[in-house]
């Protein structure tokens, strides 16, 4: 849901699709390409220019032999893909809905779309701030004096992810109550106190780490603030605004997906996968055999991950977002959109090219935006300002058998090789 497997918070995975993916070659006979000169910047601020291409002549023949290839080397079901441009869009789906099936994937499919909820929180919030009703660089406990030394927690440090405040979905005890009892709808303050009762990863500001527990907070927050259903709040505040009629966020009792949508698989379960999702080599063997098939978990009540990652959407809904959140001016005021953009920096502070991370947004590389992973489901979401270029990819898979990280960020990184060729 955020990239991460039930319960390891994978904003590493990002990494996954970080500038300097490795050269391909355009597999179009004519090769009529076009080189740009892009500027890049860097989760540290820096800009560097870099040569890249124009979108290909035929984005079809460029793209799909990339994905069709990763699919088959993930056992990945069915695949959603936005590529646009203000002169181009490309939307393809591949393979199935549902496996064993020839149903085929539409490319108005619903899809979970986990983690990139977490940029709906923290823009909600940045309005709230906007509004005077909260502050950055308030203490959590002027709003939850339940947070253990909360007072020295900020807002912002629960958004850019370094309030040290434990990840209860990395906790062994909730991954098995998921696999035990995938129907039972969670309270956030549920969530929270799982987390509250384990200790911080370290002191406030001291590293980053991904909790889901930061942004759940987050959501309670709004909540109390507002006096609505975070339901209705990203219904007025957010899709309503952008005309986004396909996304919804769930109440917490509702584990449906509205039609048309894929049904959402994993290899293992939320325990097994828990330290890595590559399952053991015989059940490797048999996947690829086709002997061992992977768990249908689309029913699986998303109440788990709340504000964290709970929306559903489709390709073309979360590319309209996704170009509203890091270059619109609908959602945000100029001076405040600005500060979130330069909010983004190294998630390690000893490597400027490591994925960077901000107020509720992440970079790859030239893109921004973020990615999504719960069970059943993987997504990706970037929009590189500078190129006005828009990448979405969804799946119905969340990892491979050989633990190869998400699937839609093991398409994206594909994609993006060609996209933005090196060398």
């Amino acid at each position: 849901m955020w990239s991460f497997r039930p319960a390891i918070a994978g904003i590493a995975a990002l990494s996954l699709v970080t500038v300097g993916c490795t050269a391909q070659e355009n597999g179009d006979d004519d090769g009529a390409t076009a080189t740009a000169t892009v500027q890049t910047t860097t989760p540290n601020g820096e800009t560097t220019e870099a040569t890249g291409e124009a979108l290909p002549e035929d984005l079809g023949a460029a793209l799909t032999p990339g994905i069709e290839s990763t699919m088959s080397d993930m056992l990945i079901p069915g695949t959603v893909v936005l590529v646009r441009d203000p002169d181009t869009e490309w939307l393809e789906a591949f393979g199935t809905r549902a496996v064993g099936e020839d149903e085929p994937v539409d490319t108005g499919d619903h899809f979970r779309v986990g983690s990139n909820t977490k940029t709906m929180t923290g823009t909600v919030m940045l309005q709230l701030v906007d509004e005077g009703l909260i502050g950055l660089d308030d203490p959590v406990s002027d709003y939850r004096p339940d947070v253990p030394n909360g007072e020295n927690i900020t807002i912002r440090q629960m958004l850019d992810m370094t309030s040290g405040l434990y990840n209860y979905s990395e906790l062994e005890s909730f991954n098995q109550v998921l696999d035990d009892d995938p129907a039972r709808v969670w309270e956030p303050d549920e969530l929270v106190a799982l987390a509250l009762e384990e200790e911080p990863y370290f002191e406030p500001g001291d590293g980053f780490h991904y909790s889901n527990t930061n942004t759940v907070l987050a959501g309670l927050i709004i909540e109390d603030l507002t006096g609505q259903p975070l339901e209705d709040v990203f219904q007025e505040r957010i899709y309503g605004e952008l005309d986004m009629g396909n996304t919804f966020f769930p109440a917490r009792e509702d584990a449906s997906i509205p039609d048309p949508h894929a049904r959402g698989y994993m290899f293992g379960t939320n325990v097994s996968t828990l330290e890595s999702p590559r399952l053991p080599d015989d059940e490797i063997a048999a996947a690829e055999a086709g002997e061992l098939l992977p768990n249908d978990v689309t029913d699986m009540n998303p109440s788990w991950g709340w504000s964290a990652g709970a929306a559903i959407s489709t390709a073309e809904d979360l590319a309209d977002y996704v170009e509203a959140l890091i270059a619109g001016e609908t959602l945000l005021p100029s001076s405040l959109q600005q500060e979130r953009l330069d909010s983004v920096t190294p998630i390690n502070p000893d490597d400027p090219a490591s994925p960077g991370y901000g107020l509720a947004l992440a970079q790859f590389g030239p893109m921004l935006g973020h990615d999504g992973s719960l069970p059943g489901y993987q997504s990706f979401m970037g929009y590189d300002p500078d190129r006005e270029l828009t990448l979405i990819v969804l799946c119905n898979l969340q990892d491979g058998p050989e633990g190869q990280g998400g699937s839609a960020n093991q398409i994206a990184r594909e994609i993006m090789s060609v996209l933005y060729p090196t060398g």
